[in-house]
């Protein structure tokens, strides 16, 4: 997921969701973050929204 291209991000204005991103930190193993990044890539995603949506769909 991307802006459109040429759309400049405004800082504390929110893109993709409907509340703007905080700063958190998680620890996780190389190997889960290795899956993290692999995952990520293959879905043409970052790892924060990788875990942003997977956190949407099915935590709730």
């Amino acid at each position: 997921m991307s802006t459109k291209k040429g759309q400049k991000r405004l800082k504390n204005i929110p893109v993709l969701h409907d509340e703007v991103k905080e700063r958190h930190q998680i620890v996780v193993t190389p190997t889960a973050w290795n899956n993290m990044k692999s995952k990520a890539s293959k879905e043409g995603l970052s790892i924060s929204e990788l875990i942003e949506t997977l956190a949407r769909n099915h935590c709730t």
